[in-house]
């Protein structure tokens, strides 16, 4: 069937198209939906102030963003977070009394005392006293604690150093001074 352009209206058939078999319409073609391009990060408009409420929602997010971004490699090892933490601060600071791991690694003292527990039974960590004063208990790494977590931190900060290589060495060394500045500042700030 056509249309008659001019009037909108369907052509009358002629005797002679009555005779012909209707033409089958060709079946519509699905064509795949292109990818959606990604977006590019809003950069904020530099005459815009950012409050102090923006800044730590944007510091939150990364913060839990990176946790995420890191998160398999310590699923890999068979190390929580915590543990990680602990066995961190041991290979870079040696051995330390458990009373000061805690606040290096923002555990509380009884989180502390169940991860140290934890490595302890894996055979990561020894637990001993103090040499002048039996009060304090000193943790430090076994061998196999030690070669765990040189292997495992290897690879977070290889994985840490190929994500910050979306920023410049000057960015990095600015983004590091700010929120050591931050840091310190909200370390002073009376509750």
């Amino acid at each position: 069937m056509s249309i008659d352009i001019e009037t909108m209206q369907p052509e009358k058939p002629s005797k002679s198209a009555k005779a012909e078999k209707p033409q089958e319409l060709a079946k519509p073609v699905k064509l795949p939906k292109a990818p959606k391009p990604e977006k590019a990060p809003k950069a904020p408009k530099p005459d815009r102030k950012v409050s102090g409420t923006h800044l730590w929602l944007v510091l939150i997010k990364a913060y839990h963003s990176l946790l995420g971004f890191t998160e398999h490699t310590l699923r890999s090892s068979g190390l929580g977070e915590s543990e990680f933490r602990i066995l961190e601060a041991l290979l870079h600071k040696g051995a330390l009394p458990v009373n000061t791991i805690g606040a290096r690694v923002f555990l509380t003292p009884g989180s502390i005392s169940v991860a140290i527990d934890r490595l302890l039974k894996r055979g990561l960590v020894t637990r001993t006293l103090g040499p002048t004063d039996r009060r304090i208990r000193l943790v430090d790494l076994t061998p196999k604690g030690r070669a765990l977590i040189e292997r495992v931190f290897a690879a977070h900060a290889a994985q840490v150093d190929e994500l910050s290589q979306i920023l410049s060495p000057k960015e990095r060394r600015q983004a590091a001074r700010i929120l050591k500045a931050l840091g310190k500042a909200a370390a002073r700030h009376p509750d």
